[in-house]
């Protein structure tokens, strides 16, 4: 055992509690991109989201109550919820996305919708792989590799919504078009969102490197 390790206790409990976030975000991801490219049994799919929505909020509501709980923690406590706190946000904006789609009663997705929720997948991917990576930080450029990642993706997400809201707004429909720019900026958000986990996890790579 290291100096290291024998004055800070390694209290694996947090990175469990990241871990199972994380599962939970990627699987949202997952149901996401099944609901916009099969736009069918909206309303039982929407119903998976929420569920998996509030599993996050326990977990991350368990890992606010460690952190309230632990003297010496094995990250910096400020990390520590700014993580919990962006990972939960991309959970959000999942599942508010597939809400405000059967809430506004849209009957078909589109080629954007597919995109964007395409890259929110890509992107939680990518954070569920350097959140396991936080564990034992054997190799925090790996990590940072999967921060760039997310980065560009969500570059990708900038301008796929950029086209969309150019598409959008050549149609005739007000209400069709305030329904639509707020699902593909709800999608992209949630793009936003994956960034700003990145951006923490980057910071704790940097710090370990």
């Amino acid at each position: 055992m290291g100096l290291k390790e024998w004055l800070i206790p390694q209290d694996k409990q947090f990175f469990d509690l990241f871990d199972r976030l994380a599962a939970v975000v990627v699987v949202a991801s997952y149901r996401l991109v099944d609901l916009v490219d099969d736009f069918t049994d909206v309303k039982s799919k929407v119903d998976n989201l929420e569920r998996l929505e509030h599993d996050g909020d326990k977990i991350t509501h368990e890992i606010y109550e460690h952190l309230n709980r632990t003297f010496i923690t094995p990250l910096d406590p400020e990390d520590i919820s700014k993580l919990a706190s962006a990972l939960d946000d991309v959970l959000d904006y999942i599942e508010g996305t597939a809400q405000r789609m059967y809430n506004y009663g849209i009957t078909d997705t589109d080629a954007y919708m597919v995109e964007l929720a395409k890259l929110i997948q890509l992107s939680v991917v990518e954070l569920e792989d350097a959140v396991k990576g936080i564990r034992t930080m054997k190799n925090p450029h790996q990590i940072e590799h999967r921060c760039i990642e997310v980065n560009r993706l969500e570059n990708l997400a900038d301008d796929i919504l950029a086209h969309a809201i150019n598409d959008l707004f050549r149609t005739e429909d007000p209400i069709a078009i305030i329904k639509q720019k707020d699902v593909y900026e709800y999608l992209e958000i949630a793009t936003d969102k994956c960034e700003d986990a990145a951006n923490v996890l980057s910071d704790i790579a940097i710090r370990h490197s």
